[in-house]
């Protein structure tokens, strides 16, 4: 006669186990100890064998004829629904191993090799604020297109648009990876396309040759009252309009003083190749009068609390906002104001001037003329920079020497 649950609740045991039938095989077997467990007796090729479908009351009576019905099918299908169950287990053992996070870290230190600290670290970054805890500890095979939407959602939600997509860009690579290992089934981040809010690319602020006068002007007097080594961080951005953190994390052993160069390594640049910065004399002039101050440490600019590490990323902003230059200039600004004054004013030709500028040859045969023709012109070219910026301020010498030394 098949169970009820009240004959299942009042079962009482007894000194030796003993079987409770219900039907179809399967049974509930009662043990001394009190604890009750579910389980199906079948034959497969000849052999009677068990399988176990859990504990009663947690597995209720309903369900236990439901795991029976199921591994019937198996059964009937040819299958063995004992080693179905212990594939399943596997799987599932896989799948809470194999969770987004835990493939994202191992991707991640993978690809850090390859990227310059800075990178890494922000991406580390976001990935542990933004998308770690909306969708980190899902198995990878079973998180979902809105799943995944939804984790930008929140990062849109706050107005950063351009984070969402560089989130989805980089959860695209590690749903990419897991495929490659054998660990997922598909990229969803494709799924995506179209989905986010388009990002609104802006020019960095920059004032004009015409604006320069005053500029200059302003950084001369300096009413913010800057520390002269911030004044001379903004003098040699402007005289060599590099990347601001090419600038910032600068190191003494980078200068050739004497052959006025600058040689920044690959790890440094966004392009991943080693840059060659022509210096004007005026440069010379200025990191001659650093050194006496900072030559002890490695950073040209080291941090003022703590010397060991590098200024700030945000002092150069901050700085210009105290002259006077908030939403006009930026750090990045310099890079745009060289470019078309010295194309305009100094008639220099774009690709000596991109060169400068460290964006990489289209070519192989453009990055064979650059080595071969560029270093020397744009050697001229640098100094002609100088000198006009000179000009441009006329009265005031504000390029060259003359920082008052603060203690």
């Amino acid at each position: 006669m098949p169970l009820n649950d009240a004959v299942c609740k009042n079962a009482k045991p007894e000194a030796k186990p003993r079987k409770l039938a219900d039907s179809g095989g399967l049974f509930l077997k009662v043990m001394p100890t009190g604890a009750k467990y579910w389980q199906w007796k079948y034959r497969l090729h000849g052999k009677e064998k068990l399988l176990s479908f859990g504990v009663y009351p947690e597995v209720t009576l309903g369900e236990a004829r439901e795991k029976r019905d199921a591994a019937r099918k198996l059964l009937a299908g040819g299958a063995d629904p004992s080693i179905e169950k212990k594939h399943a287990q596997s799987l599932a053992k896989l799948n809470a191993e194999n969770t987004f996070e835990a493939l994202a870290r191992e991707w991640y230190d993978i690809q850090k090799t390859r990227w310059v600290p800075r990178h890494a670290a922000y991406v580390l970054k976001r990935l542990q604020a933004d998308v770690f805890p909306e969708i980190g500890a899902h198995p990878i095979k079973e998180i979902s297109p809105p799943q995944l939407l939804a984790a930008l959602r929140k990062i849109e939600q706050r107005g950063a648009y351009e984070i969402a997509h560089r989130a989805l860009q980089v959860c695209g690579q590690v749903f990419r990876y897991a495929i490659v290992t054998g660990r997922g089934e598909r990229d969803i981040s494709a799924d995506l396309k179209g989905a986010l809010k388009p990002i609104k690319h802006g020019h960095f602020a920059a004032i004009d040759a015409k604006a320069l006068p005053a500029f200059l002007d302003a950084l001369s007097r300096n009413d913010a009252r800057l520390y002269p080594r911030t004044i001379a961080a903004i003098k040699l951005l402007m005289l060599t309009f590099v990347r601001t953190s090419e600038l910032i994390n600068a190191r003494w052993e980078e200068f050739d003083l004497e052959r006025g160069e600058w040689i920044i390594p690959a790890e440094r640049m966004k392009m991943r190749q080693v840059h060659v910065v022509p210096l004007a004399r005026q440069v010379v002039t200025i990191l001659n009068e650093l050194h006496a101050h900072t030559g002890q440490w490695g950073h040209v600019f080291p941090n003022q609390v703590e010397p060991r590490k590098s200024m700030s990323n945000n002092t150069v902003l901050k700085a210009l906002e105290r002259l006077g230059y908030k939403g006009e200039m930026t750090g990045h600004g310099f890079r745009a104001l060289a470019m078309s004054t010295i194309k305009e004013k100094l008639g220099y030709r774009h690709e000596v001037v991109d060169r400068q500028l460290a964006h990489a040859p289209r070519d192989k045969i453009a990055a064979a003329y650059d080595r071969a023709q560029f270093l020397d012109e744009r050697h001229k070219m640098m100094q002609e920079w100088a000198d006009y910026l000179d000009e441009a301020v006329g009265q005031y010498n504000v390029v060259e020497g003359n920082f008052r030394w603060a203690a």
